[in-house]
C-alpha cells in the first residue's frame, strides 16, 4: 500500500507560481513513476507532468514550458512548479503512483490550485 500526500495548493493571480509538493510513504518500493494529474469543474481527469525514479519526465502541451515536475528520491517526494499560470490551469491537482508511466493504482486527496484573471 503507498500513500500519497498533497499540499502547496491555493489561490493566485494570473502570471504567478504555486509549487506543490507529494509525499509518498508506505511499499515506495514499487513505485517508480510519480505523476500529477488535474481536473477542472465538468471535466475529466488528465495528464499534468510525470517523472520518473530515473528522472524521465513527460509533460502535457498545455503546460510544457511553464510548469516543471522533479523528484528528490531521498525524501521520496516530488514536486510540481508551476509559473505564468492561467485561470484556465484551475482545477484540484491529485498525485498519481505506479510502476510505469501511465495511469498508477495509487492517488493522492488531492489539492485545490486556483488561478483568479
Amino acid at each position: 500500500q503507498v500513500q500519497l500526500v498533497e499540499s502547496g495548493g491555493g489561490l493566485v493571480q494570473a502570471g504567478g507560481s504555486l509549487r506543490l509538493s507529494c509525499a509518498a510513504s508506505g511499499s515506495i518500493f514499487s513505485i517508480n513513476v510519480i505523476s500529477w494529474y488535474r481536473q477542472a469543474p465538468g471535466k475529466q481527469r488528465e495528464l499534468v507532468a510525470g517523472i520518473s525514479r530515473g528522472g524521465m519526465t513527460n509533460y502535457a502541451d498545455s503546460v510544457k514550458g511553464r510548469f516543471a515536475i522533479s523528484r528528490d528520491n531521498t525524501k521520496n517526494t516530488v514536486y510540481l512548479q508551476m509559473n505564468s499560470l492561467k485561470p484556465e490551469d484551475t482545477a484540484v491537482y491529485y498525485c498519481n503512483a505506479g510502476p510505469t508511466f501511465g495511469v498508477g493504482r495509487n492517488w493522492g486527496q488531492g489539492t485545490q490550485v486556483t488561478v483568479s484573471s
